[in-house]
């Protein structure tokens, strides 16, 4: 049975056809949250000739993007851009009702869109964090679609992220699929527990097939496979501090990891 992970994924057996590369395709809200001792100890801004407004955090499922985005947004003030998962037609996807999968995936879409909207119309007064990149909502339409379900969807795709503002810096948070399977394993979360360890390999390399032709935005690549930032406050410093500094074009930042 398909289903969703915690992002408000839609999660399927049919991850073959990622290899299709269609293309790809994850609430909305905009909040400042409360800050945290992590945040504190590094409040030097994002420097250099122009401070990225508009910094979007992505990767698979259990790679640290909710925990990175909420430092990032308390140490440089910004407002959030929360994933979507309060998705009506999930139910009935859990029930595997016919064009269930199609509400689904259009509800993200137009819930995803908006909220990019939403949070960047006018002139935003300081910077702003998103969960997700648009793009990724097509990841999940290919996994879930069938063939016509899709065409019709990368029709409303295609109007409804016309001239969408673009980030202009990308953080994709990686990791190999064997560090991600036992982040979730560790984890314990009900709905994740019926993710299969295919999938999980599927969608990091879907992932990194995306990121590694992506020129939308300076992008940094962070490999998280050997640190764990979430579990390990010197891990997560050696981050804030590699982000503290430009990235132009497309960059790596590939640390060996700390100790337990």
């Amino acid at each position: 049975m398909r289903s969703y992970g915690i992002a408000g994924e839609i999660l399927s057996k049919r991850t073959a056809i990622i290899a299709r590369n269609r293309g790809f395709s994850g609430e909305a809200g905009v909040t400042v949250g409360p800050e945290s001792s992590s945040a504190k100890r590094v409040r030097t801004p994002m420097h250099g000739p122009q401070a990225p407004r508009f910094i979007v955090i992505e990767g698979p499922l259990r790679v640290g993007k909710t925990t990175l985005a909420k430092i990032l947004a308390e140490r440089l003030h910004a407002r959030r851009i929360y994933d979507c998962e309060d998705n009506p037609f999930l139910a009935e996807f859990y029930q595997e009702k016919a064009g269930a999968a199609f509400r689904a995936q259009m509800y993200f879409l137009v819930e995803r869109q908006r909220r990019i909207r939403e949070a960047l119309a006018g002139d935003p007064p300081g910077p702003v964090i998103s969960d997700y990149l648009m793009e990724k909502d097509r990841i999940f339409a290919n996994l879930n679609l069938d063939d016509a379900e899709l065409k019709l969807y990368e029709r409303y795709y295609e109007v409804l992220t016309a001239e969408l503002p673009q980030p202009d810096l990308v953080i994709y948070l990686q990791a190999k699929p064997e560090v991600l399977r036992a982040r979730i394993a560790k984890k314990k979360a009900a709905d994740e527990s019926r993710i299969a360890p295919v999938y999980v390999e599927e969608v990091a390399k879907a992932y990194e097939h995306f990121f590694f032709h992506y020129a939308g935005a300076d992008l940094l690549v962070v490999d998280t496979s050997e640190i764990d930032f979430v579990e390990r406050s010197e891990d997560l410093q050696r981050l804030l501090k590699r982000l503290a500094e430009p990235v132009k074009g497309t960059q790596y930042y590939l640390p060996l990891g700390g100790s337990d």
